[in-house]
């Protein structure tokens, strides 16, 4: 709301073309904080904001800028300004936002751009979206090992300025391989001895990731081993560059957005919810939709399929909603536990068989107690007919063990093709059972009920 406050002030400056208070307006206050002011401004507008900034402010601001706005600035604004602030963008930043930026567009900025960035630019791109290379960054601190630590702090001093981070210092040879690691307060501390040489004070057991590994491992591996960066090489071991925490912190913000869209049965989405176009939501959503209508659909088919066992006891259809749902819920439970397990890596394919086991002891005690809570509502039902009551307390023991093994199995066989487990969603998997908790019911009472 506060921010709000601020637009009929900042469209006025824009009229007036008042050059100094659009200037205050962009020193004054913190990067962020200008960028949230500005929230409510066209891409156009904000552009013209941020023109009256120094170049390294406008970086600063325009980083802030929300991402669906930055790409219609690059889009839309004249290339040569645009293409002198993408040149001052962190390498990663700038990679990541002209993947999401029309083709013809980035083929049109490339030219403009000075001729190092232009090469980085091309070099980082062409690695897959998704992979460490694609999320990296190449302005890292490196030193070769024969540097004394006097001699270190005279080179970082020159190359402090480009850097995104000097926490921690990378040793390389003379071929750019990835010797070891100093960090910071490692080489502050070898002060002490100034002529101790990097190869001496570096430790070589490293922590690194390889340049085509799926950005959600690479972040998975960064918070295993408590980093603030880390390096990223190929297999070689040649140093590439560095993925630092706060682009860690984006992928897993970013996976886990994507699997818990997956796990309601959403295909993720590429915009934010309030921008992307209603057309492609409702696709996102209806491919899903289908795919469950489709099992519903079998559900009434099997349904039907034992009409006659209906007409032979009424008193079934009561307990329909009660074995499927008790079946779908214990199985959506099961798939969500196994998918989360896979994706933090607290389980592996490795680990079917005992993820199988775990969860066919479980079904069976769930199944016991909710046979045992089911035992009142079915003798109440069922006017007391004990083999009334045995067949509803069987089927939900039998449902709820099918429901927590396929529920686990699913996710697996999933991860064993190759593909993202968190497919196998909550939805999917209750619509599955509630197919095979229809025909379990049935069979059990057509069974003891002769």
């Amino acid at each position: 709301m506060i921010n709000t406050l601020y637009l009929p002030e900042l469209r006025e400056m824009l009229q007036s073309q008042d050059d100094g208070a659009l200037r205050e307006f962009c020193t004054a206050l913190h990067p962020a904080r200008t960028a949230e002011f500005m929230e409510g401004l066209t891409a156009g507008e904000t552009w013209q904001v941020i023109q009256h900034a120094e170049s390294e402010i406008r970086e600063e601001i325009f980083l802030f800028v929300d991402h669906e706005k930055q790409v219609e600035i690059i889009e839309t604004q004249k290339r040569q300004p645009v293409a002198s602030l993408i040149a001052l963008l962190p390498p990663d930043d700038r990679v990541d936002l002209l993947h999401d930026v029309d083709p013809h567009v980035v083929e049109a900025l490339l030219p403009l751009l000075p001729v190092d960035e232009r090469r980085d630019v091309l070099r980082l791109l062409e690695h897959p979206e998704g992979t460490a290379g694609a999320v990296m960054t190449t302005e890292y601190a490196k030193l070769a090992e024969s540097l004394s630590v006097s001699e270190a702090f005279d080179e970082l001093r020159d190359q402090a300025a480009e850097m995104e981070t000097i926490y921690y210092i990378y040793v390389v040879d003379d071929t750019d391989h990835l010797r070891g690691v100093v960090s910071a307060r490692q080489l502050v501390s070898g002060m002490g001895q100034p002529d101790i040489r990097l190869g001496e004070l570096m430790e070589t057991d490293i922590a690194a990731v390889l340049v085509d590994e799926h950005q959600e491992d690479v972040a998975l591996k960064v918070a295993k081993f408590d980093l603030l960066a880390i390096p990223v090489v190929d297999a070689q071991r040649k140093m590439l560059g560095i993925i630092t925490h706060d682009d860690v912190i984006d992928v897993l913000r970013e996976e886990a957005t994507e699997d818990a869209h997956r796990i309601a049965a959403v295909d993720p989405l590429e915009q934010s919810y309030l921008t992307i176009d209603l057309f492609t939501l409702s696709w996102k959503r209806g491919m899903w939709l289908t795919i469950l209508f489709i099992f519903a659909f079998i559900t009434a088919i099997a349904l039907r399929h034992y009409e006659s066992g209906f007409e032979m006891a009424s008193w079934l259809l009561l307990f329909i909603p009660l074995v499927i749902s008790s079946g779908g819920n214990t199985g959506s439970q099961s798939a969500t536990l196994v998918i989360t397990a896979l994706a933090t890596k607290d389980a592996t394919l490795r680990d079917w068989a005992k993820i199988i086991r775990r969860e066919l002891a479980v079904g069976l005690m769930l199944g016991i107690f909710l046979a045992v809570i089911g035992t009142g509502p079915a003798y109440l039902l069922t006017d007391g007919e004990w083999a009334s009551i045995f067949v509803v307390c069987s089927t939900l023991i039998l449902v709820v063990v099918c429901g927590t093994v396929l529920g686990s199995t699913l996710p697996l066989m999933f991860s064993r093709l190759g593909l993202d487990p968190a497919l196998m969603s909550s939805p999917f998997v209750a619509g599955i059972i509630d197919i095979l908790g229809i025909v379990i019911y049935m069979k059990v009472a057509m069974t003891m009920l002769k």
